[in-house]
């Protein structure tokens, strides 16, 4: 007997040939995004800037308080869209959104959104679907791949 163990027909694909077709299929996904989301804020004339990350935002009214921070405790009243316009969630119905800044408790848009906000502010936010629930949704009312849309109807700072 040989200490070598055969398996016939299992053929184990070398990982490093996936790489390259996947890093090109992910920057098609993510391409493709892009540009239904410039689509939509052409449509609706909204003015946006863009961070690094790809997330679209804008300031509706500023607020008196200070900006939030790091580790701030942060309540919103809030609309979130899906980008056909289909509303998934609000804080009319579920509730304001209270959550720790920069403790992993949200998709990283929109922690990355709240930074740009003062105590009081109004925002809206277009949220890529990588810095929101990426290809699995939340498993609840946000579907795979979901580009997001939150409309911040008010921002307090709690603590």
């Amino acid at each position: 007997m040989s200490c070598r163990v055969d398996n016939p027909g299992k053929d184990v694909a070398d990982p490093s040939l996936y790489k390259e077709p996947l890093i090109k299929a992910n920057k098609q996904i993510v391409r493709t995004e892009n540009e239904q989301i410039d689509d939509l804020l052409k449509r609706y004339e909204w003015k946006m800037h863009k961070t690094g990350t790809g997330l679209r935002y804008m300031i509706l009214k500023t607020g008196e308080g200070k900006q939030v921070q790091e580790d701030d405790i942060i309540r919103l009243d809030y609309v979130l869209k899906v980008i056909t316009g289909d509303v998934v969630y609000s804080s009319e119905v579920d509730g304001p959104l209270e959550f720790r800044v920069g403790k992993g408790n949200v998709g990283s848009g929109l922690d990355e959104g709240v930074r740009l906000l003062h105590d009081g502010d109004k925002a809206r936010f277009v949220i890529p679907s990588y810095l929101a629930y990426g290809l699995i949704g939340d498993q609840n009312k946000i579907g795979k791949k979901a580009t997001l849309i939150y409309e911040i109807e008010h921002l307090e700072i709690v603590e």
